[in-house]
């Protein structure tokens, strides 16, 4: 248990603190605009303590500090530090949807509309979220006819550019053909301004421009395209309608909706610009940690602003309750807007009846939230309950890993480790090993494969018992200096029960490993037969009977299933980069970055096959003796 530091060193200035394990691992980070007051806090009888606090207390071994110059400053190094550290009693974020959004690629020569998700790129402007993939092409597809602007891929657009012919969403018109110059940059520049223009909510100067030029061309007699004008203006209509109002069209907001119980709460934003409603996005937050309302109410802004906010902060941001430190928080999203931020709790009018619409759908998704975790969290329970009974472990089995082998005949042998905690795929702990002292290019047998599972197994628990054993003070500085912080290795945790897939030959070979390594103690060991779905441990000639069809049965062949898989996937991906042979391999000078970009700029192999000596040196990134070399591997000089 951590110990209080002495009087007087503990200084009366902002900053962040950090509560370590024994292991110096970071388990708790937060901030104060007083270290000393808040720290002397955690220093007292824990019956007056929250109980995951004095949990947290009870663990820690020592606590760190760091000064800053203002409570601004000392919230921005909170935040990257619980980023970088991830405590486990920090409060977390579970949002297992990555949410699409509507983005278009300005930095192209010709923008680009399409649907994204994941990581945001620069030059490429965003709108959304949006709930679902199918919202954001239904919309597109109303747009195109008013703002006909690419879709295509550039393999797609470069393809078309060197047929000069376009693709068939220009014959439908909702397309200008940049790839075939049927519209210059200009013009085509001011189709995406528009349409990003109408994106952010500004439809009114949009709808009128169109309607004034639908009658202009009437007047003038051209009713093919006053017809032309009228379709578009009747689309970006019907796109209009689909924005519900919510506000004044000047205004724009982000309002947050809670509904929580002690354990949990469930998060609901939605993104109003120019007064309609652009997108929204919800998420779960663990409360790990003690949470009054104001403190979540920290905790949610940090996780809606702490990376840089995709859709922008607006000028208010609607809170169902105040913040611990609101004017804290106002300072910090005026430092990423530019401008004065409002955090706010709306007490009457329409902006009340907003955040209790936002609030009612934070309870909704809530109560199936809860509905479904109920359901699967009483269910895996049953399932590690019955294997602990089961398999004799000393306590239920919160973290399984499972290994699996993938070979060809003997060759290219790899292995994967899978892991399930409590009863949940963590796919940022699974591993692959390139198995390197197995396989030649005979056929395989069973003592491979049982060499293969013991060389994977033993570089994995080698790895486990270099992390345990390292010096709790052993610094990473090679000046003897101060070192860096150690996080854990990616072998930190050991298993409560190692899974293999096989019957006894596998099991006894990673029975063998797990003993020379001393750890059979510390380590359970257990097979899955493929055959019968028969369950083997190590000093037992017969199969542990698990009841077929039941809980404890099916996550281990779920978690064998998904083993499976990442071996197999692992394999094919090595296999396939072995034996594809590139027709422009060998030639001197194009290594793979050239190869790409010639590949990409020409439209492919064939294409750089066909082409002539000007078209291949017009590529400027190429070396005139490299197109030289290309042009005469594929069409070499004739000799008469």
């Amino acid at each position: 248990m951590v110990t209080r530091p002495p009087a007087g060193t503990i200084p009366d200035e902002p900053g962040s603190y950090q509560f370590k394990d024994k292991r110096g691992r970071v388990i708790y980070v937060g901030k104060a605009s007083s270290l000393r007051q808040r720290l002397s806090s955690y220093f007292q009888n824990p019956r007056n303590l929250h109980p995951r606090t004095a949990q947290m207390v009870q663990m820690a071994e020592s606590v760190d500090w760091t000064i800053v110059r203002n409570e601004v400053e000392a919230l921005m190094l909170e935040y990257s530090l619980i980023k970088e550290h991830d405590p486990r009693f920090n409060v977390r974020l579970r949002d297992d949807k990555s949410y699409p959004f509507l983005a278009v690629t300005n930095d192209d020569v010709w923008p680009r509309a399409m649907v994204m998700r994941g990581t945001k790129k620069k030059g490429t402007r965003y709108f959304g979220p949006y709930a679902h993939a199918y919202a954001i092409r239904d919309t597109l597809d109303l747009l195109l006819r008013s703002f006909p602007i690419r879709t295509c891929s550039q393999n797609k657009f470069n393809e078309h550019e060197r047929l000069g012919r376009p693709c068939l969403l220009f014959h439908i018109e909702k397309c200008s053909g940049p790839c075939v110059g049927e519209i210059e940059e200009m013009e085509y520049r001011q189709l995406v301004t528009e349409l990003c223009q109408f994106l952010d909510g500004d439809t009114d100067a949009i709808v009128t421009r169109l309607e004034t030029e639908m009658r202009t061309a009437a007047t003038d007699l051209e009713f093919e395209r006053a017809a032309r004008l009228r379709d578009r203006l009747d689309a970006v209509r019907k796109a209009v309608a689909k924005q519900q109002m919510v506000a004044d069209k000047d205004e724009d907001l982000d309002v947050i909706g809670i509904a929580e119980d002690e354990l949990e709460a469930s998060v609901q934003v939605f993104y109003v610009r120019k007064g309609r409603v652009m997108g929204r996005k919800g998420f779960v937050l663990d409360k790990v940690e003690e949470l009054t309302p104001g403190l979540l109410i920290d905790r949610v802004l940090e996780s809606m602003y702490g990376e840089e906010p995709v859709v922008g902060v607006p000028k208010q941001v609607l809170v169902p309750y105040a913040a611990d430190d609101v004017g804290t928080y106002e300072e910090w999203l005026q430092l990423i807007r530019g401008s004065k931020v409002q955090v706010r709790v709306p007490q009457r009018g329409d902006k009340r009846a907003l955040l209790e619409t936002v609030t009612r759908n934070a309870h909704e998704e809530f109560t199936r939230h809860r509905m479904k975790r109920a359901s699967d969290h009483n269910t895996r329970s049953r399932a590690l309950t019955e294997l602990q009974a089961h398999l004799g472990l000393p306590e239920a089995p919160l973290r399984i890993e499972c290994y699996d082998m993938a070979h060809l005949q003997g060759t290219d042998y790899v292995g994967s480790m899978v892991v399930l905690e409590d009863g949940l795929p963590a796919k940022r702990e699974y591993r692959r090993f390139k198995v390197n002292g197995v396989g030649g290019n005979e056929v395989g047998s069973g003592s491979d494969d049982y060499a293969a599972m013991a060389e994977v197994v033993r570089r994995r628990l080698t790895a486990y018992l270099a992390e345990k054993n390292r010096p709790i003070d052993e610094q990473d500085g090679a000046d003897g200096g101060e070192g860096k912080e150690r996080k854990p290795g990616k072998f930190a945790y050991p298993p409560q029960l190692l899974l293999v897939d096989g019957g006894k030959g596998q099991v006894s070979a990673t029975q063998q490993v797990v003993e020379e390594l001393g750890l059979a103690d510390e380590i359970p060991v257990a097979g899955l037969a493929k055959r019968f779905e028969e369950i083997y441990v190590p000093g037992r000639s017969q199969a542990v009977e698990i009841p077929r069809g039941s809980e404890a049965l099916f996550m281990l062949q779920r978690i064998r299933d998904e083993a499976h898989r990442f071996a197999n996937s692992f394999h094919r991906e090595r296999r396939s980069k072995r034996m594809t042979v590139s027709a422009l391999d060998g030639i001197v000078g194009l290594g793979e970055v050239r190869k790409k970009k010639l590949t990409q700029a020409m439209g492919g192999v064939n294409a750089i096959k066909r082409a002539s000596l000007d078209e291949l040196k017009a590529n400027t990134f190429l070396p005139d003796a490299v197109a030289e070399a290309i042009h005469a591997k594929f069409q070499p000089p004739t000799t008469s």
